[in-house]
Formats: C-alpha cells, sequence, structure tokens
C-alpha cells in the first residue's frame, strides 16, 4: 500500500484495479465506537427531511380527487405527472448528484437540494393546467434527487455495518410517514384552506429546513479539514466505471436492483388508489385519505422497524442476505395483496390488505438500500444509491403509473365497469417477479460480498 503525506488518507487500488483514495475506516465516527447519539440526532434529521421529500412526491396523487377535477386531467396526464415528467428528471439528475455527493459537502448540498425543491412546491400551487403544474414538477425532481444519495452515503459514515440496516430502515421511515401525512392533510387540512395553499404551506415549511442543514458539516470534510488537506475525487465517468465494473462482479447486486425495479411497478400503479377508493369502492375523499393516512402511517412505521431489524437480525443468524428477507415477507403477503382487491370494502381482508400494502412497503428500504452499499467500495456508495434509484423510477414507478393510466383510460373507452381495480390487480401480478429475484440474490450474497472482502484485502496489501 501507498501512504500519502496525510496518515488519514491512504492511496490504494480499489477491488475493480483502478486508483482511489481510501478513507481508513477509523477516520469515521461509525468505525471505531458504537454510533453516539449525535448521529441519532442526525439521523433524526435526515428522516424529517426525507418525511417532507415524500409529503411533497405524494401530496399531488393524495390530492388527485381534488385536482384531477380542477384543473381538468385526464388519467393520462396525471399519470404522466407523477410518473415520467417528475421522475424522468427526477432519476437522471439523481445520477449526475450521487457521483457529486462523492465529491463534495454532502450536507450543503442537501441544504440546497431542500431548497429549491420547497420554492418549486410552492409555485405548483399557482398552476392552472397540465402545462403549468408539468413545468415546477419537472425541477422540483432535480432538487429532491439530492436527497437520498447523499443522506445515504452520510448514514454509511456514521453507523457501523451492523447497523446500517435499522439506519437506513429508519431513514426510509419518510416514506410511509410522509405518504400517509400526504393523506392526512388531504383529510383535514384540504377541506380548511385548499390543496393550493397546502402546496405554499408545505413550500414553507422546506425552506425553513433548508436553513436548519446548513447549521450540520460533513464529517468527511471535517476529517480533511484535520489533516489541513484534501483528498482528490474520481470524476464522474471514473465513478461510473467503478459502478458498471461492481455490477459485473456480483450477481447478488444485480438480482437486488432488479428485484427492487419489478417490485417498484405496483407502487407506480398506485398513484391511482384514492381514485380507486372514490370511484369503484365508495368512500368519501376526505374521509378515506384520513384512514388510509392513518394506517399508512402506522403499517409503515411497524414495516420500516421491522424491515431494519429483522433483517439486520436474519442476516447476522443466517448470512443469507437481506435480500432473502424481504422473499419470505413478500411470500407471506403476496395472496392478502390481491386478494383485498376484489373483496367488498366492509370485509376485513380489504383492511388487512390496505395494512399489508403500507407494512411491506415500509419492509422494502432497509434491506434494500443497505445491501446494495455493503456490495460495492466505499467510494461509491452515493452513486450506486443514485443508481438505483434512476432504476427504481425510471424502470419501475414511471412505468407503473404511466402505463397504470393509460390502461385506465382505455378501459373506460371500453366501457370496463371496474377499470381501476383491473389496472391494479394486473401491476400487482407483475410484481410478484420480484419475489424469485430476492431469493436468488439472498443465496448469492455472502459469496459475493466475501469476493468483495477479499480484492478490498487485496488492495490494501
Amino acid at each position: 500500500m501507498l501512504h500519502s503525506e496525510n496518515p488519514l488518507i491512504t492511496v490504494a487500488t480499489d477491488p475493480y484495479d483502478r486508483p482511489m483514495f481510501m478513507q481508513e475506516t477509523s477516520t469515521l465516527p461509525s468505525a471505531a465506537a458504537p454510533s453516539s447519539l449525535k448521529n441519532y440526532g442526525f439521523l433524526g434529521l435526515l428522516t424529517l427531511l426525507n418525511v417532507m421529500n415524500f409529503v411533497d412526491r405524494q401530496l399531488l396523487a393524495s390530492f388527485s380527487n381534488d385536482i384531477v377535477p380542477d384543473l381538468g386531467l385526464t388519467n393520462t396526464q396525471f399519470g404522466l405527472l407523477t410518473g415520467l415528467i417528475f421522475l424522468t428528471f427526477y432519476s437522471v439528475a439523481g445520477l449526475f448528484m450521487g457521483t457529486l455527493a462523492d465529491r463534495v459537502n454532502r450536507t450543503r448540498l442537501i441544504a440546497l437540494g431542500v431548497g429549491f425543491w420547497s420554492i418549486l412546491t410552492a409555485a405548483s400551487g399557482a398552476a392552472r393546467g397540465f402545462v403549468s403544474l408539468a413545468v415546477p414538477r419537472m425541477l422540483i425532481g432535480v432538487g429532491e434527487s439530492i436527497l437520498t444519495p447523499s443522506a445515504m452515503s452520510l448514514l454509511s459514515d456514521r453507523f457501523p455495518a451492523h447497523r446500517l440496516g435499522f439506519a437506513s430502515g429508519f431513514y426510509y421511515m419518510g416514506v410511509p410517514i410522509g405518504v400517509g401525512v400526504s393523506l392526512l392533510i388531504v383529510g383535514y387540512l384540504g377541506p380548511m384552506i385548499g390543496w393550493r395553499n397546502c402546496f405554499y404551506l408545505l413550500g414553507g415549511i422546506g425552506v425553513f429546513l433548508a436553513l436548519v442543514m446548513l447549521l450540520f458539516k460533513d464529517p468527511r470534510v471535517i476529517v480533511a479539514e484535520s489533516s489541513k488537506t484534501e483528498a482528490s475525487s474520481q470524476g464522474f465517468l471514473d465513478l461510473l466505471g467503478v459502478l458498471l465494473k461492481a455490477l459485473k462482479a456480483s450477481p447478488a447486486l444485480v438480482m437486488t436492483i432488479a428485484g427492487g425495479v419489478a417490485f417498484h411497478f405496483i407502487l407506480g400503479a398506485a398513484t391511482f388508489d384514492q381514485l380507486w377508493y372514490v370511484q369503484e369502492r365508495g368512500f368519501d375523499k376526505a374521509e378515506i385519505a384520513q384512514i388510509t393516512g392513518w394506517i399508512g402511517i402506522t403499517a409503515g412505521l411497524a414495516g420500516n422497524l421491522f424491515g431494519g431489524w429483522g433483517s439486520d437480525y436474519f442476516l447476522k443468524k443466517t448470512g443469507a442476505g437481506r435480500p432473502m428477507f424481504l422473499f419470505f415477507v413478500m411470500l407471506l403477503l403476496a395472496p392478502i395483496n390481491l386478494a383485498y382487491r376484489v373483496v367488498d370494502p366492509d370485509h376485513w381482508v380489504f383492511w388487512l390488505g390496505v395494512f399489508a400494502g403500507f407494512f411491506q412497503l415500509g419492509c422494502f428500504y432497509g434491506p434494500t438500500f443497505s445491501t446494495v452499499q455493503e456490495l460495492v467500495p466505499v467510494k461509491i456508495r452515493a452513486t450506486v444509491v443514485a443508481f438505483y434509484l434512476l432504476l427504481l423510477n425510471l424502470g419501475g414507478v414511471a412505468i407503473g403509473v404511466t402505463c397504470a393510466g393509460i390502461y385506465i383510460d382505455y378501459l373506460m373507452a371500453s366501457g370496463h365497469s371496474e377499470p381501476y381495480t383491473q389496472a391494479l390487480l394486473g401491476f400487482t401480478v407483475i410484481s410478484f417477479s420480484a419475489i424469485p429475484l430476492f431469493y436468488f440474490a439472498g443465496r448469492r450474497y455472502q459469496q459475493d460480498q466475501k469476493r468483495l472482502r477479499e480484492l478490498n484485502d487485496v488492495a490494501e496489501g
């Protein structure tokens, strides 16, 4: 191993035969000692920002019963607004933001992103039609793409490997809480102040939180400042090159990513859930938003904690890998996820299915995001998260919501009595392809991680 003048930084060859700067693990808070109370507080702040992220993202779908008729949107247009228009910019920009987070001050980058998307959220409230809503939604995707790659990279610096599943799962409590809060806003605040004022209010809160984020320092920058030197960083194409080699070297990584994409097909189609509840299951729009909001928060939190702690424990006891944990979860919940779409809403299976959907969503994020980070070199953790998000959103959610919208309009034109039910059932079945993918990823996980460790050992001499 070649040493630089800075004892905190070593120059080595990474597992994929590229020169890279490697920070010794003892320089960062997560490596030498158990995670401190300060790190858990920082995790709480990042989780709050992720809640805001998903409130903003979901609010359009949650207000669908108000926004669609108010702006005169078709299901296809609504699907584009919540799908391709938003997610294309979010996903593509996210890949650049991921590589940027591997090279710059991550806390300042997050503050910039939160402030940018919050201003545009407020602008969304002034929309008067499809185009005037599409423009801010496109640009919001650029801002929101900064958060998760930067946050996951920061958490991997602050928490040890055996706690990373918990930290990732806790951070991703922002998904069910954010979705649930958006529904509660629709159910309680929407009737009082209207959907436009809700967007204005959300934007103002986001700008305040962006200013709060500026008060925190990036631990990677602290290390560089304490040594009075800066590590040279690899460029965008260099990081992508390492990522591509990581994908070729790890079938478990590829199958975990593919399973996540398949799982997100139904998440995209589920954008039409509130329209389904009202138009085909007979609920009042405010009442069902309130009910599903509380269920979403409760079941989602339970799923996140179960997915984080449970997958950590499963990995420790079996070594089979966290994707195998998700295989069992999805296999057990599959019959319920189908049945509740076809039973009457007064049947207990219906409400069990609503709960199970949010619970399964909560279980997903901690295991998969910790897995993709564990199967790549440390240097590209933010990059692989951004790449994963790109595929989840463009390959999963965007296809799900866009195709579901087109299919629903087709079924309506054909006179189908329950177009929403038909579309949601179809995409649920498609999403089941994630089950075998997670199974094989779990079986291969231990072999691939062992190979990565061996290559790291060779690189470090």
